[in-house]
This record gives C-alpha cells, sequence and structure tokens, in this order.
C-alpha cells in the first residue's frame, strides 16, 4: 500500500473514532451536591418511578448491584438518583422539568454526590480530611461509599461526562448542618471556584442554583439559614436562590417530603430553563 494512502486510511480511522466518542452539544449535564435534602429522603413512591424519559439521565457515582448501576455509567434517570438506597430528590423532577421543556434533541444528565448531616466543609478539597476525622460513623460509611472523597468523586465523574456532554449548571442544597455559620457562602464559594478551575468551567456560563431549607412557612428548623442562603448572589454572582415557600415536609421539619421534593426540584428547572432562554409552560 501506498505510504501516503496508508497515511490517510490510519488518519481518517482516527478520526471516525475521535468522532463516535465526540461531546454532544445537545447533552446537557448538572452536578448535584449537598447533604440530606439533596441525597433525597422521602421515600420514592410510585408515581416516581414511571414515565421517565430516556432523555433524561442519571450518572452513577458509586457501584450499585442492588439496582444493577456501576460506578460512572449513563442510566435512565429512575429514582433513585444519589446512592443505591436513598430517596426522593430535587434533582428527580429537576431534569424531569426541563426535557418536558426543552427541545427534543436535547438531552439531560445529572451526577448527584450527597452525604446526610454533612457540613459545606465536607466539599472543600483542602478541608475535609480534618472535617471528617470527627463526623459519627454513619456519616463516615456514607462518605466511604464515595471512596472517602465526595468531592473528588464528584470532579471525577463530571470528567467523565464532559466526554459525553457539556456542564450546563451546578445545583446546591446543603446549610442545615451549617445553621447560623455567617461565612457560609464563602465556602460555598471555595467550592464552587474549585470546580470551575478544576474542570475547565468558566463562571458567567455554569450558575449554581442554591436551594433553601425547610421554609418557616412549614416550621422547617433550620429556617433561620435561609437569610443567610438568600445573601449567596452577593458572593457568587452567577448563584440563584430557589424558593421552598411552600414546599410541604416531613414530621422532623428538616427534610421534604416526597411532594415537597417534586416542587423543589421544579422550582430548580423553572429558574434554569429561565437562564437557557426558555420560557417554560406553568408548574404542574
Amino acid at each position: 500500500m501506498n505510504v501516503h494512502v496508508r497515511f490517510f486510511s490510519i488518519a481518517y480511522l482516527l478520526l471516525l473514532s475521535l468522532s463516535a466518542f465526540s461531546q454532544d452539544k445537545n447533552f446537557h449535564i448538572y452536578l448535584c451536591f449537598g447533604q440530606s435534602n439533596m441525597e433525597g429522603n422521602a421515600k420514592i413512591e410510585p408515581q416516581d418511578t414511571v414515565n421517565v424519559s430516556p432523555r433524561f439521565q442519571v450518572m452513577e457515582a458509586v457501584d450499585c448491584p442492588v439496582i444493577n448501576r456501576t460506578k460512572g455509567n449513563w442510566y435512565t434517570a429512575v429514582p433513585p438518583l444519589c446512592r443505591c438506597r436513598t430517596g426522593l430528590t430535587p434533582a428527580d423532577y429537576f431534569g424531569r422539568e426541563l426535557v418536558a421543556n426543552l427541545p427534543e434533541k436535547v438531552r439531560v444528565g445529572v451526577i448527584n454526590v450527597a452525604v446526610g448531616g454533612c457540613k459545606i466543609e465536607l466539599f472543600d478539597k483542602d478541608q475535609y480530611e480534618s472535617y471528617t476525622t470527627n463526623v459519627p460513623g454513619w456519616m463516615k460509611n456514607f462518605i466511604n461509599e464515595y471512596g472517602g472523597n465526595p468531592y473528588g468523586r464528584l470532579v471525577e465523574m463530571a470528567k467523565l461526562a464532559q466526554k459525553d456532554g457539556v456542564i450546563k449548571g451546578i445545583l446546591l442544597h446543603q446549610g442545615e448542618s451549617n445553621t447560623g455559620d455567617t461565612l457560609w457562602t464563602k465556602k460555598v464559594k471555595i467550592v464552587y471556584d474549585n470546580l470551575m478551575h478544576d474542570l475547565d468551567l468558566k463562571p458567567k456560563k455554569v450558575p449554581l442554583l442554591a436551594g433553601e431549607t425547610v421554609n418557616a412557612d412549614q416550621e422547617g428548623r433550620c429556617a433561620s439559614m435561609n437569610r443567610i442562603i438568600a445573601t449567596l448572589p452577593q458572593t457568587i454572582k452567577n448563584a440563584h436562590v430557589i424558593s421552598s415557600a411552600g414546599c410541604t415536609d416531613s414530621a422532623d421539619n428538616l427534610h421534604f417530603n416526597a411532594a415537597g421534593y417534586r416542587e423543589l426540584g421544579k422550582r430548580y428547572a423553572m429558574q434554569m430553563l429561565s437562564l437557557l432562554g426558555y420560557k417554560p409552560a406553568a408548574v404542574n
């Protein structure tokens, strides 16, 4: 075979192989992190497991043989979306509402790394080791499912996801364990800035959507934290606060119930749709 023909053939095959694994600009990926309300505390109900569009995907962040999922792979986003035995989360109806309002060609993927009871310090890559030395054993078990470093696992999964699609935003639900901490917004900014750097993202293009804790209108035990959460856009320019007003909760007044998660998730979606330039349909 002529050397020039051979070179052309090799180059063509290489181009084909690269295109097969090229990034799909119409695959919108969202990183989700936080504590128990992002992890999912409410029991998954039958209505939550049906009619999930294959356009809505979840990348499993841990190995879950009990539900036949493997870390680092995409699956149709039937709950649970966090770990193997977690409950309903805001991410569930966030994704469903997005695909219902976005063009058919657009797919949505979420990666959910959350640990019940944790402070925001768990996601600070320079602080997590010292923070985890004094957390209770049950929390360490959750943390260990992420290889002992939830932030590291989130970045690891996000880098894999970037081969498939484009990271469009970050969803946060955390604050209960930092109630009253006036430095919380600065601590969140550290995590956000680290994600921007470690994933080569541009802050102007990747908003942070932060949900309020259970509202005072539901007698939320950490509702006072919402005053601090409200100031987050003063610290992170592209941050947006998602109201929890009227989102129903469970008897502990710390966690939303299933209906509350559905409503909160849709509100995250309404905000993101607006930022994407779409006029969303009314929330059901």
